[in-house]
This record gives structure tokens, C-alpha cells and sequence, in this order.
């Protein structure tokens, strides 16, 4: 993985959900210690999490993610077989579109998805 792809895909992230000044969590690639990459999380006000060498429990969330992303659409379809651009529309279509906006998540108060919990949260403060 190159930094100039995680600078992008973090960019990209923060304008579609006008987000700024949230933590990261990353792990000790040095896509992620790169001072390219640490000033772009200045410009949107970012504040980077890593754990100490050897301890994996603070990405732990996004490992369950994963899991859950290939055990519900991944392993289901016979991915080795089609195209990269299709995969790749496969995964934003699941998390876009059923993850983050019909998929129960039991972490949050009555089992909201991510998109609806947020728009909650959103209300709440307004």
C-alpha cells in the first residue's frame, strides 16, 4: 500500500462526510507514519491512535469489519474470477449501501446502522 493512497482515500472520506477532527486509528505502516500523511491529518484536524509494537487490540473494530466483510458478501461470491473494477463495486456497494444503511449493528442503541446512528447523533446536537 502507498501513502499517496491512503492520503487520497482519507481525503476523500473527510470531504464526503465534511468530517474534521476525529481520530485515526492506523497501524505502524510506514504508508501511515510518512510526514506526507501526518499533514494531512493536521490539515483536517486528525489526531492519529497507534498502538505500541506487537499489540493489535486497539484495530480489533476494524478486523471484526473485515471478518464480517467477507463472511457476508466475499466468501459467498466467486471473486477470483472477475475483474478488480467489479470487486471493487461489489465492496462499495455493500458497505455504502447495506453496511452502512439497512445492516442492524448491534453496538449501536437500537441496533441503527452507521449512516442512520450518525444522522441521530447529528439531530440530537442541532
Amino acid at each position: 500500500m502507498k501513502k499517496e493512497l491512503c492520503i487520497r482515500a482519507f481525503r476523500s472520506a473527510c470531504q464526503a462526510q465534511g468530517a474534521c477532527g476525529m481520530t485515526l486509528h492506523s497501524d505502524r505502516g510506514s504508508q501511515f507514519t510518512s510526514s506526507s500523511f501526518r499533514k494531512v491529518l493536521a490539515q483536517y484536524g486528525a489526531v492519529q491512535s497507534m498502538s505500541g509494537t506487537g499489540h493489535c487490540y486497539d484495530n480489533a473494530r476494524m478486523e471484526s469489519f473485515f471478518a464480517t466483510l467477507k463472511k457476508e458478501k466475499l466468501y459467498r461470491i466467486r471473486t477470483e474470477q472477475m475483474p478488480m473494477a467489479q470487486v471493487k463495486s461489489i465492496v462499495f456497494r455493500y458497505i455504502m449501501t447495506y453496511y452502512n444503511r439497512r445492516r442492524i449493528y448491534t453496538a449501536n442503541p437500537g441496533g441503527l446502522p452507521p449512516a442512520m446512528y450518525r444522522q441521530a447523533v447529528r439531530g440530537l446536537a442541532a
